[in-house]
């Protein structure tokens, strides 16, 4: 759906780097996460896209066509610093913006109607933006960016400022939409919700990619061979023996379970074959990092290697 090819961009007559030789392919009706950092590039990429700043070479592509001001259209954009008119009413800058993508007033008022009922807040269309809470107005922000039922959807930190529930409320929206087909790329710093809602995701520091691919690929890339353990019924002397031949660490008992971590990772058969003598075995796991602890060893390995 987009493709960005050797993407570079400088500031200040080229004395700051903001994006230097990035590619990242997005496929169709998938969500792609964009990480990284605070200034690593991702606002950059995001503003090429929406042709509000122009790359000083490189080139992007959507559904194999070059970037063009046609496709302003078939994008929805809902940036971090949150943009509507505090003084206007709801109703009215929902009819603005959706006339401002080529929606018609009635075509504008029957979305409106869709999503005010999906997000519950129909009772706000006469209300004034300065009249609602912060989390009522990134609900608003969200209906004047998928009014016009973009094809390409990008959201920059699309939870800042909702609590849990709403927090929901939104992601639920946004699978809905991926599987509706629509494209999204979700540039955030919460790795929780890269790792529930996208498949795939790009690692950005200092201007430049450090990795990119399917996020479970991306985890299992970073794996230790870290097992955890927990036992029961456990035989004293062939636990011993147990602990001579593996690294254990992390190392509990609590309610007559017996619990640690295997790190020097055995082949998994050969570890379970060998436990099946200690004790029970209640739980056999091998720890897959999180996005957080790829994100941290991923940027650690980049400052390492400049």
């Amino acid at each position: 759906m987009l493709k960005a090819e050797h993407v570079t961009k400088t500031y200040n007559a080229g004395k700051k780097l903001a994006l230097e030789d990035f590619s990242i392919d997005v496929p169709e009706g998938s969500i792609y996460g964009l990480l990284g950092p605070n200034g690593a590039g991702k606002t950059t990429f995001i503003r090429i896209i929406n042709q509000i700043t122009q790359q000083d070479s490189g080139e992007v592509f959507i559904n194999g066509k070059k970037l063009n001001p046609e496709h302003i259209k078939e994008i929805g954009y809902m940036p971090e610093e949150r943009g509507l008119y505090k003084n206007m009413t709801v109703g009215d800058q929902i009819l603005y913006f959706g006339e401002l993508k080529g929606m018609s007033k009635n075509d504008a008022l029957n979305q409106a109607k869709y999503w005010f009922e999906q997000l519950q807040i129909d009772q706000w269309w006469k209300k004034k933006l300065s009249e609602l809470s912060k989390g009522m107005a990134q609900k608003i922000q969200f209906v004047v960016t998928v009014l016009h039922r973009p094809k390409l959807l990008i959201l920059d930190e699309p939870f800042s400022g909702f609590d849990p529930v709403n927090a929901n409320l939104i992601k639920d929206q946004i699978l809905k939409l991926k599987n509706q087909g629509t494209t999204i790329i979700l540039s955030t710093h919460r790795m929780e919700s890269v790792e529930e809602m996208c498949d795939y995701v790009a690692l950005i520091n200092k201007a430049k990619k450090v990795l990119d691919g399917k996020v479970f690929d991306v985890r299992e890339k970073f794996k230790k061979n870290i097992f955890g353990v927990t036992l029961s019924e456990v035989n004293d002397a062939n636990f011993d023996v147990f602990r001579n031949q593996f690294n254990i660490e992390h190392f509990s008992t609590e309610n007559q379970l017996l619990s640690f971590d295997i790190t020097n990772g055995s082949e998994q058969n050969v570890l379970l074959t060998e436990l099946m003598k200690v004790g029970k075995i209640r739980s056999f796991d091998e720890r897959i990092p999180s996005m957080n602890e790829v994100f941290i060893n991923a940027v650690s390995n980049d400052e390492t290697h400049h």
